[in-house]
């Protein structure tokens, strides 16, 4: 009897970290260290609380030794420059402005510029045009998500129909993410619903799960 066919990859974890300053930055890094044992991370978008900034380095040190031991890229949100200068594989930038230009200009082709913030499709498609590694949806405005799942969902059946560029979107729930990981999603984004969970291992092995299920009923 032939081998079965290869399952179809599962749609990837990126995984957001809550906005960080360098005094919790060694007990949330313990944390993740079981995080990322649980489950396989793609993508790991590191955040600062506002003004911590000048603490970057600090901050991002212990999270690269454990990126890079879990095959885990490691990107940082804002100054494409700060994520050349401290190692990261990357940044994520918010719209399709100059700081998206000035990104993919210091920082393409040695590493990942992803656009954020794509309130409309001709952002996203402008995004795409100018060659960022992925695009972004549905990322919440402060406490509020951006984007109703419905039309979230819509938005990234749309993208993977007729674009290359890998997509990214928002998960609010895990149900969230297995929906937008059956509508065509490259990878889901969390932050929420994985560290205000009462376990975030179990919470992260819940949603490798409902991901590997979306592989596994693929054609």
């Amino acid at each position: 009897m032939p081998p079965a066919p290869p399952r179809p990859p599962s749609c990837s974890i990126y995984l957001v970290t809550p906005p960080l300053a360098a005094a919790a930055a060694s007990a949330f890094a313990e944390l993740l260290a079981k995080v990322v044992a649980t489950a396989p991370i793609a993508s790991l978008r590191v955040r600062f609380e506002p003004g911590a900034e000048s603490e970057a380095r600090a901050i991002v040190a212990p999270l690269l030794k454990l990126a890079a031991t879990a095959d885990c890229a490691l990107l940082l949100d804002g100054d494409p420059r700060r994520a050349a200068r401290l190692g990261a594989d990357g940044a994520h930038v918010e719209g399709v402005g100059e700081a998206l230009d000035d990104a993919l200009d210091s920082l393409k082709p040695e590493r990942i510029v992803g656009a954020g913030a794509l309130r409309m499709r001709d952002d996203a498609m402008t995004a795409g045009e100018k060659g960022v590694d992925y695009v972004m949806f549905g990322e919440p405005r402060g406490a509020a998500p951006s984007m109703a799942l419905e039309l979230l969902l819509e938005r990234v059946g749309w993208w993977a129909e007729i674009f290359e560029t890998p997509c990214v979107a928002y998960a609010e729930s895990i149900e969230a993410a297995h929906r937008l990981a059956a509508a065509g999603a490259d990878f889901v984004a969390v932050d929420r619903v994985i560290w205000d969970a009462p376990s975030p291992v179990e919470a992260v092995r819940s949603l490798h799960a409902a991901l590997d299920r979306v592989a596994a009923h693929s054609p």
